[in-house]
């Protein structure tokens, strides 16, 4: 098997894009690590990294518009939310014996309920879900949140001033 059957066809002719296009999605995820408390906050931040290979490999595909960039974790911190105030109730923890089985039943109830609202509201951003699922078993705080929402306005200000620049590249 040769090499050059494991680069994408399309590198060649786009190489400088293909270079562009990672870097500004390492200089966005740069950004967002650099100002954030890594150790405590790595569950709820992973999906920038998601969302940054989104935005910058495939700009004009329909999970990087705007309506679903912004509503998908509009929708994944909402959920994630109300899933993590509801593992706080001990009335449920009751009914389910092991701390762990408690965290894994609202931690995919965020997961399985952020993809229903999101298919629904047509605000679909596959990472949203993960991030839903970071807020119930991870370590966040509200300015964390606020954070996040910010990084995603960066990204969204990279992609539309280089947006003539930017081919899909996958």
């Amino acid at each position: 098997m040769k090499i050059t059957s494991f680069i994408d066809s399309k590198f060649k002719s786009h190489a400088g894009r293909y270079i562009f296009q990672c870097f500004l999605a390492t200089l966005s995820i740069f950004f967002v690590l650099f100002f954030i408390d890594l150790l405590t906050h790595k569950v709820t931040i992973a999906s920038l990294g998601a969302t940054a290979f989104i935005v910058f490999t495939r700009p004009k595909y329909y999970s990087s518009m705007p309506r679903r960039l912004f509503g998908g974790y509009v929708v994944g911190a909402s959920v994630g939310y109300s899933c993590y105030l509801l593992s706080q109730i001990t009335f449920f923890e009751n009914l389910i014996q092991n701390p762990q089985t408690f965290l894994i039943f609202w931690g995919a109830v965020a997961v399985g309920l952020s993809i229903f609202i999101m298919v629904v509201t047509d605000t679909e951003h596959p990472p949203c879900a993960g991030f839903a699922l970071g807020m119930v078993i991870g370590e966040w705080d509200e300015v964390t949140i606020l954070y996040i929402f910010a990084a995603l306005l960066f990204m969204f200000i990279l992609k539309k001033t280089f947006y003539p620049l930017l081919i899909d590249l996958i």
